[in-house]
């Protein structure tokens, strides 16, 4: 049974498909390419950040806020594109993932005083 979740992400699937049929760009959307293509959408959306204090992050004024979101949105469909191309269900892979968190980071641990790197 498909989530609504799942739902819209087949139909933004589906518009990405449209949207690069229509401009040929199928033929340059590789794995490699699209993975770098999402680390440069994600380098600029940290680029949002960069300089900010963890106050201010939290904070953004409404044209850095739509800087924010567009750049999000960039990342989301570059990640959509890879998963397409390798037929990777993003729903039921974050799900699997998450299970493999919590056996390797588990619930009694969550904000203790741990040090980054404090589990195996």
């Amino acid at each position: 049974m498909k989530t609504e979740s799942q739902d819209d992400l087949l139909s933004l699937r589906n518009t990405l498909r449209e949207f690069t049929a229509a401009r040929n760009w199928r033929q340059f959307h590789t794995p490699k390419n699209l993975a770098m293509a999402l680390i440069v959408e994600a380098a600029e959306l940290v680029e949002q950040f960069q300089w900010s204090t963890p106050e201010e992050s939290c904070r953004l004024a409404p044209e850095k806020a739509a800087a924010v979101r567009d750049e999000v949105a960039d990342v989301l469909i570059y990640l959509v594109e890879i998963a397409d191309v390798l037929g990777i269900d993003l729903i039921e892979a974050a799900r699997a993932k998450i299970v493999k968190n919590a056996v390797k980071y588990p619930a009694p641990h969550a904000g203790s005083e741990t040090q980054a790197g404090g589990y195996n």
